[in-house]
């Protein structure tokens, strides 16, 4: 009974993780940079209006440098769209709002949620990226379309980038990581685990780094953030939903 209560309030108790991440590559007048990352929304009966606006507060009392946000906006029901971009419209940060879609956007309406996330000043990135500029220095930011569907295309994100800048991928499932590696990213956002949403403690443990948090591989680091909603039934155990504060440092 405890862990059904438990299982049953966890999808709202909104966490703020606070996560420092060393980069050898990045520029030292961006030392301390800091980006807010928000996942796996999915608007739909399951996650309220209401848990997506708190994690537009806590976002915006927190004072970013760029919002991140890494797919999954609604689940399967259209009618969510437009009410989940207004709200995320609401998102502040001093050199802008970047997204990339997920899953769950394609099996729903991918260029409904587009249109409307770009309607609301969101920079939609799909296998696409730019040399992002802040405080008089530059570095490549890229977003890939959706792995799952089969439209992720991380070659055409990183064309036009330069072999020695950094680079930061947005992606929204995490398997990117190993081709990541290979094309010398430095760091990638990415969500889609939803942490495992039921996460009994022996099976945390044995495979947290696979599922949320950060993890390496060769220069590459990673960011798997558990996402604010849930999928299939309303519960989490053992992976609260989280709001991801990463502050970038100069190795």
């Amino acid at each position: 009974m405890q862990i059904a209560r438990t299982a049953l309030s966890e999808p709202y108790q909104l966490t703020i993780e606070r996560r420092v991440i060393y980069l050898r590559r990045l520029p030292p007048e961006l030392d301390r940079f800091r980006i807010v990352q928000l996942s796996d929304l999915h608007h739909s009966p399951l996650t309220s209006r209401a848990q997506i606006e708190r994690a537009v507060e806590i976002a915006n009392d927190l004072a970013p440098d760029m919002v991140a946000l890494t797919g999954d906006y609604v689940s399967h029901e259209r009618e969510y769209a437009a009410p989940c971009a207004e709200t995320l419209g609401r998102l502040r940060a001093r050199f802008g709002v970047y997204a990339v879609l997920g899953n769950h956007d394609h099996w729903t309406d991918a260029p409904l949620v587009t249109d409307l996330l770009r309607a609301e000043g969101i920079q939609v990135l799909i296998n696409e990226g730019r040399r992002f500029e802040a405080r008089g220095c530059a570095f490549w930011l890229a977003g890939v379309d959706d792995a799952m569907v089969g439209l992720e295309d991380l070659a055409l994100a990183l064309a036009g980038s330069r072999e020695n800048e950094m680079k930061l991928v947005l992606a929204h499932n995490p398997t990117i990581l190993r081709r990541a590696a290979r094309y010398g990213v430095d760091l990638i956002l990415a969500g889609h685990t939803h942490g495992g949403q039921i996460a009994w403690p022996r099976r945390r443990r044995a495979r947290r780094r696979l599922l949320q948090g950060l993890g390496q591989r060769g220069e590459t680091q990673i960011y798997v953030s558990r996402g604010i909603g849930t999928v299939v039934l309303p519960v989490r155990y053992g992976c609260p939903p989280e709001v991801s504060l990463l502050e970038l440092r100069t190795a």
